[in-house]
């Protein structure tokens, strides 16, 4: 009697348990389908097709370089005896920036100005006697070439003793200085490197698309990215007629310094090229908005909170955007982000 009762107990049990999870599953059932009638809307970023006029303003990195730059070599051997300007200093064109000891070549000047009055002595002689017979045509002709020869050695001795006293052969700034007085040189040993940054030289690069409509001559805008708030006006002075092994054209771009000498050579900026302002308006969407890229040509646009994945024809890339040629109207709103979730058809919940 017992072992029928617990049976029964068991049956029970079991019956009561089967019953809970029963009513469980069917309650997370339909908690499942109320938040799925919920969440059913995906939820993307979209942006309105608009009609403008493009900016093709085109921008080119580079930097500033000096416009002129000069590694000063010393001429001859000797031994320095002054150094008249430092690092920093301003030099002028002719200015003496420091002295070689010339003692030796002072004594061949001495040596060759001697030689040559030797020789115009006797070449006046040869040619005196030679109107009275006394020598021949060839002995006064060696003569003459004597005494050009001993002037040719002169005027190379005034040259090298000049050259002791070393000379700014343009206008700048010291921007180094490798001699100390004392310091004994040899020819090509570099004394001074000399810049001029009164006028600067920006270099950068443009391709095909840009270096058709650039000519020698016009104005460009100008930035340094330590002055983000500072415009500079240059103009083009040189364009390359071959581009480089990355296909750009190297271009440069003369700046005119200001007073308080901003600007320094080996600064980063950037140049703004513009273009006309005729420019007639286009449609344009957010590049963003294509799937799988720009050459697929797809996007989805949404109408009554639904999207349908639409075929267009694109045309120019402008930065960030992209025209529109054909497939999409003024108003229409297309999906920037959030595509991967959709499909064509599904609901879609705008967000900001």
């Amino acid at each position: 009697m017992k072992k029928v009762l617990y049976i029964v107990i068991g049956v029970a049990v079991l019956g009561l348990a089967y019953f809970l999870l029963t009513k469980n599953k069917e309650k997370n059932q339909a908690e499942s389908d109320i938040v799925a009638k919920k969440n059913n809307s995906v939820a993307v970023r979209v942006d309105t097709v608009k009609t403008e006029v493009p900016n093709l303003d085109y921008v080119a990195n580079g930097n500033f370089a000096p416009s002129q730059e000069l590694s000063f070599p010393a001429e001859n051997s000797g031994r320095v005896v002054k150094v008249l300007v430092d690092e920093g200093s301003p030099v002028r064109i002719g200015q003496t920036l420091a002295i070689i000891k010339g003692d030796q070549l002072s004594i061949e000047v001495s040596n060759t100005q001697a030689a040559y009055q030797n020789a115009l002595t006797n070449s006046q002689r040869y040619e005196n006697a030679y109107k009275t017979g006394g020598v021949t045509k060839q002995q006064l002709d060696q003569a003459k070439l004597d005494l050009v020869n001993a002037k040719a050695r002169l005027d190379q001795a005034k040259i090298n003793y000049g050259d002791a006293t070393i000379k700014s052969s343009i206008n700048g700034i010291v921007n180094k200085r490798n001699i100390e007085p004392g310091s004994v040189v040899s020819p090509g040993t570099v004394l001074f490197e000399l810049v001029n940054v009164s006028t600067l030289k920006f270099k950068t690069t443009v391709d095909e698309n840009q270096i058709a409509s650039l000519k020698v001559g016009s104005p460009i805008k100008v930035k340094a990215s330590v002055f983000p708030d500072k415009e500079f006006t240059g103009k083009i002075t040189f364009i390359a007629p071959k581009a480089d092994a990355s296909l750009n054209f190297p271009i440069e771009i003369e700046i005119a310094n200001n007073p308080n000498g901003d600007l320094k050579a080996g600064m980063y900026g950037s140049a703004i090229f513009s273009t006309a302002t005729n420019q007639k308006p286009i449609m344009a969407i957010d590049r963003n908005a294509f799937v799988g890229g720009v050459g697929n040509n797809q996007v989805f646009v949404v109408k009554d909170s639904v999207a349908h994945l639409t075929k267009i024809v694109s045309g120019r890339i402008l930065g960030e955007e992209v025209e529109v040629l054909d497939g999409l109207k003024e108003g229409d709103i297309v999906v920037t982000s959030g595509q991967i979730n959709l499909s064509d058809g599904a609901k879609v919940e705008p967000i900001k």
